[in-house]
């Protein structure tokens, strides 16, 4: 947040000082970025309250609230800048001075954004429990387990990913309009970082609204939990099985068959007990286990055959 409200004003001044419309799209989204990430901050803090009387499922959606906030500000600086873009079309601004400062300031965003974006890649693999990756394999990586990472760690990812690109794309239209005529490069510059925008508010938009709706964990997820569950020696098999995502965390809901000729206590103590072995997963907030007899009839085998079937 603090770097991208540093190169919103940095690239504010140059583009007041220098008329360069791709600089005035570049500070937009850094703005942007930096509201954004105000807003996630607070609402990464509020979705970490732990459950009250009044709210027994916690406020893990809260961020999600935060962040479609967070696309309501993208969207209306992509209008701004797509505005701007399509002004500087049917009205090429001149080549002025300032070119160092333009591309210094710049070079400076592409550093800072592009540290961030490592570190939110990092940051996704270690949400998703993914294999750690370096150099380029860090980047496919990263898309591969996007899903499974933090609202906010989305947010950043998606936003970094078109600052950078966005700065890159305003150093070439500022360095071809130096060097050329072709001053209409500056206008379409503008446009695509606006239409960019618009695709990371769009993206970050429906990954929030089913989060707000509630959203089937991922199958790799539900293989690792019925795998749990069916490796405790007095399970039988699992009759059905709901995991639900909210944030990054899990909740599981699932009917587990248990052996027959068990006491109703020896039932409920083995209950206990795959309940605080899937909990010990840091990504499982809660497990509500329900228990019945075996009926002899393998269903979770035969729901895994019509998944594959589908």
């Amino acid at each position: 947040m603090g770097g991208n409200a540093v190169l919103a004003a940095a690239k504010g001044a140059a583009a007041f000082f220098t008329g360069s419309g791709a600089m005035f799209a570049s500070a937009m989204h850094s703005l942007a970025d930096a509201v954004n990430q105000g807003f996630v901050f607070v609402g990464s803090v509020l979705s970490e309250r732990r459950p009250s009387r009044r709210f027994p499922v916690g406020f893990g959606r809260v961020i999600n609230i935060f962040c479609m906030i967070a696309v309501i500000v993208v969207t209306i600086m992509a209008y701004e800048t797509i505005h701007e873009g399509i002004h500087l079309l049917r009205h090429p601004a001149e080549a002025s001075g300032g070119l160092w400062i333009n591309i210094g300031v710049l070079l400076l965003n592409i550093i800072v954004d592009g540290s961030i974006l490592i570190k939110a890649m990092k940051e996704i693999l270690h949400e998703a429990r993914a294999p750690k990756a370096r150099g380029f394999a860090l980047l496919p990586a990263a898309f591969k387990n996007v899903g499974r990472a933090a609202p906010p760690t989305r947010l950043v990812f998606y936003e970094d990913i078109v600052a950078v690109l966005g700065a890159l794309l305003a150093l070439i239209a500022v360095v071809v309009i130096a060097l050329t005529n072709f001053a209409l490069i500056d206008g379409l510059v503008t446009t695509l970082i606006g239409c960019l925008m618009i695709a990371v508010a769009f993206r970050v938009g429906y990954d929030n609204m089913i989060g707000l709706i509630g959203v089937s964990a991922p199958q790799d997820v539900e293989d690792k939990v019925s795998a749990a569950i069916l490796a405790d020696a007095d399970v039988r098999d699992i009759q059905s099985m709901r995991i639900i995502q909210e944030g990054r965390y899990y909740h599981v809901d699932a009917v587990v068959e248990l052996r027959t000729g068990l006491t109703l206590g020896e039932a409920d103590d083995i209950k206990d007990r795959i309940q605080k072995q899937l909990t010990t997963d840091p990504d499982i907030a809660d497990a509500a286990i329900s228990i019945i007899e075996d009926d002899g009839q393998s269903s979770w085998q035969r729901r895994e055959a019509e998944i594959e079937k589908n």
